[in-house]
């Protein structure tokens, strides 16, 4: 009976930290939480170009400095904490612009998008520029940051066009995750849904 009780014990300390994932596709009218710069970026729902459901995110490159369209933003993050981020991108240049990548900053301040507390980095790949492809990246949180904005970086000159769709955000268990279409869903809204839909 010993034996079961340690191995338990053993079992419940290597379990994973939970986690709560937010997923969202432009199927409706909402297009990004922000930009940077201002009107760095002309975003809007198309159905030009579709990974899967009816419709993606168009971004149109509208400065001359690289625009970030904010599409998603974690608060209520501690250090050692682990933020993943996807979604899937298309353009048909390869090695060549238009393109983007997934990027994020650190904003520390849980009532304004805008916040800005440094670059958190991101993932350093173009994409094949072949189409349709799935870009991912995943952060620590360190430094006493709190919350994490997570941006899609357009490469291009003024007037070329990307689209992304199926963007999907894991983060801890007590976090909470802002996509365009949600003002914030906690941990115990996301739990609540879960179990409605079971």
């Amino acid at each position: 009976m010993r034996s079961f009780a340690l191995l338990a014990s053993l079992l419940v300390l290597s379990a994973p930290l939970l986690a709560d994932t937010a997923t969202f596709g432009w199927e409706g009218t909402e297009t990004v939480l922000g930009m940077f710069p201002d009107s760095g970026v002309i975003a809007t729902v198309s159905t030009a170009q579709v990974y899967s459901g009816s419709q993606s995110l168009m971004i149109e490159r509208n400065s001359e400095s690289t625009p970030q369209a904010f599409v998603a933003w974690v608060v209520g993050l501690t250090d050692g904490d682990e933020v993943t981020a996807s979604f899937y991108r298309y353009d048909v240049t390869p090695g060549a612009a238009p393109s983007c990548r997934i990027w994020g900053h650190w904003n520390d301040d849980p009532d304004d998008i805008g916040g800005y507390a440094g670059s958190a980095g991101g993932n350093s790949d173009y994409g094949p520029g072949t189409g349709w492809d799935m870009t991912d990246h995943t952060w620590t949180v360190a430094d006493g940051h709190t919350g994490l904005v997570i941006e899609c970086r357009v490469y291009s000159n003024p007037g070329d066009i990307v689209w992304i769709d199926d963007l999907e955000v894991t983060a801890p268990s007590g976090a909470t995750i802002y996509t365009p279409e949600q003002t914030g869903l906690s941990s115990e809204t996301w739990g609540a849904i879960k179990r409605s839909a079971l």
